[in-house]
């Protein structure tokens, strides 16, 4: 069998999940793009090159950054808008997880458990996550791959998502600022 290769989908309706295609989550200094291990800072140029050329990029916090819960997190959600401010991109907010059924309103939240649906309704081609806990970005991000054309980014505070066509791990205001950092560097060249 050959190797898993990720791709932009939609990949159809029910994807694989890529650990068990042989996908492996990226070690401390380590970020994945495509489903590959590279460098952190090679995925933060990436995650900031696919913001500049995005048409619609979009910034998806959760609640680990939307509410202050600890000077980390108030770091953290400064950084966010400065990076939402740099390039420019959208933001909708992930308040909680809970369905919001029978409606939402696409244009201002994401429902976390049908994120296709503020994909589509807002015509995002490129969002990144951050914030997010990892059981259900792996899920949301999934749903997104699986039925959406959506470039998809996740900031994670622990490990990575692998389900994200770019990941970075051990997120901190630092890093956020170091994506800043490559958005502010690229538009100049």
């Amino acid at each position: 069998m050959k190797p898993y290769e990720m791709t932009i989908g939609p990949e159809g309706y029910l994807p694989p999940a890529v650990s068990a295609r042989g996908i492996v989550g990226p070690s401390k200094g380590e970020g994945l793009v495509m489903g590959k291990i590279v460098p952190e800072q090679q995925a933060i140029e990436e995650a900031a090159r696919r913001l500049l050329q995005a048409k619609n990029p979009t910034i998806f916090p959760g609640p680990l950054v939307l509410w202050a819960w600890n000077e980390q997190a108030a770091r953290e959600a400064t950084a966010v808008k400065a990076l939402a401010e740099a390039v420019p991109a959208k933001l909708i907010p992930m308040a909680d997880y809970r369905p919001k059924y029978p409606k939402i309103i696409a244009e201002r939240e994401i429902n976390p458990n049908h994120p296709n649906l503020t994909i589509w309704q807002n015509k995002i081609d490129v969002c990144l996550f951050v914030g997010v806990h990892c059981h259900q970005s792996n899920i949301a991000l999934k749903i997104i791959r699986g039925g959406t054309n959506c470039f998809t980014i996740a900031l994670c505070t622990f490990n990575g998502d692998d389900e994200a066509h770019v990941t970075i791990r051990d997120l901190t205001a630092e890093t956020i600022q170091r994506i800043v950092d490559a958005v502010h560097r690229q538009k100049r060249s």
